[in-house]
């Protein structure tokens, strides 16, 4: 019910249009209706001549307005439409008047399908735009949760199930229903007798249908999981598919892709399954219903005892005729269970709290003028895990660079995505100028930042666009400049569109070096007085590190800046190194007086450079003088 309520909202905005179709759904109906009462007319029209002046005459006003039968009252009215002395005249009448109610019926029946086919595509649009919006609004730590697959799998796949699900059946909600209390209705009229035994009957075929219908919404929302797991799998082997083959992993990843749509195949033909059988036993159950009534009808007219030859026709008629609404309800429900399914998984997105949430009075920073503090400092991802840092206490003075060290898991990344706002501290707080920085708005607090990391994330884009991201109004000198700062110019220039060059994915088409050169080269044109470098040399090769390397130092200058590090030879001139171990800054200092200090720096410095002693440094330090 609580996915119909916020359809419901979804839907307020088009209410103009849902009126304009709700009133042609009525006019459909009732014309349909009409059309399907007159085509048992046609035993008036071919009754012999002194038949037709009998039926005349007992069709006059003032007759209609004696009898009390609403059945007859409807049939003389009816009859004065159509009946004339001449048969021929009668028959021209009856297809005039047939024609015309098919014309009007199909006219609103076009109509009823734009209206609410405009509805329903600008809900499902709105559906999607708001999922995407609401997943920009989510924390890093829901996506630390979630694979990239599965939320792929429910804004694509999903929502288009829903699309279709709701696309089908959403004007038939509306309309079968009304068309079915229409026919059931002028049954009663016909017959109360045979209605109320039809009445009684048919809720067994729903009862029945209801129950195939709920073991497709369970089936569904294993299948769409099951979708998803592949969807994670092709995504993570697309783009690990170097790693794939260079571990000869392709049979292994075969197996499991092939194992994985095995499992769907299953789900999905047990689901089709119970799709076909619903329509038969609808329609045999149906029928059965229909046989019944003939039987006992038919027996009637024969004996004379009851319904007259031309009420039998038309509640026969009738009965066959409501039989196509009932179906197409059946396929609502199957359509509907498969949808709401879907849409269940769209929901638990949606309704997914961010956890970085911006303060109504938030101010806006307009610059960065003096210091970075971290102020005891704590966080952990959730309430159920450890504190990954601990009391961290910090200032970082403008202009002054601070490099992070420590071991794979020390937490460096963590620190640095606490300043961004990516997570919020757990306890204590970070001030910018004395501002904590969960009073700023998040759009200025990271303005004034730039950062590059080691995953350098490009997009499908051209060069020029890649570059500047995020800057709407660079120009093209701005954006050649850039490129000449990070040492990227060179490179770009050589491709035969040059800055107009789409990259591919991830930016296939570029090297490591030259990848990370784009996007030092977006830092550069962004000119952020604040600057987090995250291990951004650490995977390439000597040439290129070098000439990012040679990049990062000119976007470097003159601004404050956070240097997690892998490499302790590009960090040794940084004005402070802080070293992190299980989440607590064990030491600070400059890189002489930590290597002095013999502790855990003095231990990772000796290690990667394969030093034993004072004066094995004293020497690499002279040659590197040198």
């Amino acid at each position: 019910m609580k996915i119909y309520l916020l359809m419901l909202k979804w839907i307020k905005p088009f209410w103009k249009v849902l009126v304009i179709g709700l009133l042609s759904s009525l006019l459909f109906v009732a014309f349909n209706s009409a059309s399907v009462w007159l085509t048992a007319s046609f035993v008036n029209v071919i009754f012999p001549r002194e038949h037709q002046q009998v039926i005349l005459e007992k069709s006059t006003v003032n007759n209609i307005h004696k009898r009390i039968d609403l059945n007859s009252r409807i049939k003389a009215y009816t009859n004065r439409i159509l009946i004339r002395e001449n048969p021929t005249e009668s028959l021209k009448m009856l297809c005039i008047v047939i024609f015309t109610m098919f014309v009007l019926k199909n006219i609103f029946f076009y109509l009823k399908n734009i209206s609410f086919g405009y509805v329903q595509l600008k809900m499902i649009t709105n559906v999607r735009n708001q999922l995407y919006e609401h997943l920009h609004n989510l924390s890093l730590s829901y996506f630390d949760r979630k694979k990239g697959g599965e939320l792929m799998s429910i804004t694509l796949n999903d929502v288009s199930a829903m699309r279709r699900a709701f696309t089908v059946s959403f004007d038939k909600l509306i309309v079968e229903p009304i068309n079915i209390l229409t026919m059931v209705t002028l049954m009663f009229i016909i017959s109360w007798r045979l209605a109320i035994l039809a009445v009684i009957i048919l809720p067994v075929t729903g009862l029945l249908i209801s129950k195939i219908g709920q073991s497709i919404r369970r089936k569904s929302v294993r299948t769409s999981r099951k979708i998803a797991g592949i969807t994670a799998i092709l995504n993570e082997t697309i783009r690990g598919i170097r790693v794939v083959k260079a571990f000869a992993m392709e049979t292994f990843e075969k197996r499991r892709f092939f194992n994985e749509t095995r499992k769907y195949f299953n789900l999905t033909f047990r689901r089709r399954r119970l799709r076909a059988i619903s329509t038969p036993v609808n329609e045999i159950f149906s029928v059965l219903i229909g046989v019944i009534l003939l039987w006992l009808g038919g027996h009637q007219v024969l004996s004379g005892t009851g319904l007259e030859a031309e009420d039998f026709i038309r509640f026969i008629i009738l009965l066959f005729a409501i039989l196509t609404p009932i179906k197409s309800l059946n396929t609502v429900n199957v359509d509907l269970q498969e949808g709401i399914a879907s849409a269940t998984r769209v929901f638990s997105i949606l309704n997914e709290k961010p956890e970085i949430i911006e303060k109504d009075n938030a101010i806006e920073l307009t610059g960065f003028n003096s210091e970075i503090i971290y102020d005891h400092v704590g966080f952990r991802y959730n309430e159920h895990d450890g504190y990954v840092l601990r009391d961290i206490n910090l200032e970082l003075k403008k202009g002054e660079i601070v490099a992070i060290v420590g071991h794979s898991g020390a937490g460096k990344s963590t620190l640095v995505d606490l300043l961004p706002r990516f997570y919020d501290v757990t306890n204590g707080r970070i001030t910018i100028d004395d501002i904590d920085i969960r009073d700023v708005t998040l759009a200025s607090l990271r303005s004034l930042m730039g950062i590059v990391t080691q995953q350098t994330i490009l997009f499908n884009d051209t060069i020029f666009n890649n570059i500047a991201y995020g800057m709407s109004d660079a120009g093209p000198e701005t954006v050649v400049r850039a490129a000449e700062a990070a040492n990227a110019h060179e490179f770009i220039v050589d491709f035969p569109d040059q800055y107009e060059t789409v990259i591919g994915d991830q930016g296939s088409r570029l090297s490591g070096g030259q990848a990370q050169r784009i996007a030092i080269a977006r830092a550069l044109l962004k000119n952020p007085p604040i600057l987090i470098l995250d291990e951004a040399t650490s995977s390439l090769d000597t040439e290129s590190e070098q000439k990012v390397q040679s990049a990062i130092d000119r976007l470097m200058k003159d601004r404050t800046v956070f240097v997690i590090a892998h490499r302790l030879a590009t960090i040794q001139s940084a004005g402070k190194i802080l070293v992190l171990d299980k989440g607590r800054l064990v030491e600070q200092g400059t890189h002489q007086e930590l290597y002095e200090l013999g502790g855990i720096y003095r231990n990772l410095y000796d290690i990667q450079f394969n030093l034993n002693g004072q004066t094995n440094h004293a020497n690499l330090q002279e040659r590197e003088l040198a």
